[in-house]
This record gives structure tokens, C-alpha cells and sequence, in this order.
């Protein structure tokens, strides 16, 4: 099950660092920072407000083992947690997937705005 060409959708077993039902979790393959994770649906859906009811706790459960695991493998001081929905926002893939970037102290010089740095002028307040 899923669409052809989709980089997402029937992941190799060897990709998949976390799952349960209905999700997954897989290093980014352009990471932002080391431990980058993607939870990815395993059924194509194309962004977070086509997800079910299941899938989105499915999804939350997962980032949050995400946490668990990147704590202890890579110890980060921080994270952010985004989904991009839709081009205008930035998603390239087409298929539901959520960040979890794990984020250390020093690796830009104001973090100060997290994800408001989408709009870059915007970040600072």
C-alpha cells in the first residue's frame, strides 16, 4: 500500500528506527542537526490535517519515543518539534511527516524564536 514514488511510503525495514501501528520514525536524510528524526504515517496522507484521529495519537506517541531515544543517544539541550503543510509552508514531500530536531546549546547564536524562524524577519520579538 502506498503511492508509487513516494519516498515515504513503504519505508526499507532498515530505515525504521522507531514504530508502532501506525507510524514510524527514520533518520532525515538531510539532517539539520545530528539525531534529525522524521514520524512518518505508514498509510499516504498528505499532510497533518488529513490525518485521522488514530494516526495523530499514533503520531504523538511516537515523537514523544523520539524524545526517549534521541535523549539518550544524542543528548541534545533542546528540540523543535514542526510539520509543514503544504509548499506555501515549505513541505517538498507530500506525505505527512513531523520534525524532530534535536537542537544544542551554541549551534546558532540566538535560538530565541524557534520556529518562528520560518519567516525569518519575523523571528525575533
Amino acid at each position: 500500500m502506498g503511492d508509487i514514488g513516494c519516498p515515504f511510503c513503504n519505508p526499507p525495514p532498515e530505515d525504521i528506527v522507531l514504530s508502532n501501528n501506525l507510524c514510524y520514525a527514520r533518520y532525515d536524510k538531510y539532517p539539520v542537526s545530528p539525531g534529525h528524526l522524521l514520524v512518518i504515517p505508514f498509510r499516504h496522507v498528505a499532510d497533518f490535517f488529513d490525518a485521522t484521529d488514530a494516526e495523530e495519537i499514533a503520531l504523538l506517541a511516537l515523537v514523544r519515543d523520539a524524545k526517549t531515544l534521541l535523549d539518550d543517544r544524542f543528548h541534545p539541550d533542546g528540540y523543535n518539534v514542526g510539520v509543514n503543510v503544504r509548499a506555501a509552508a515549505g513541505q517538498t514531500v507530500m506525505h505527512l511527516h513531523i520534525h524532530v530536531i534535536p537542537r544544542y546549546a551554541g549551534d546558532v547564536e540566538d535560538p530565541r524564536g524557534g520556529v518562528r524562524g520560518a519567516i525569518p524577519e519575523k523571528r525575533a520579538y
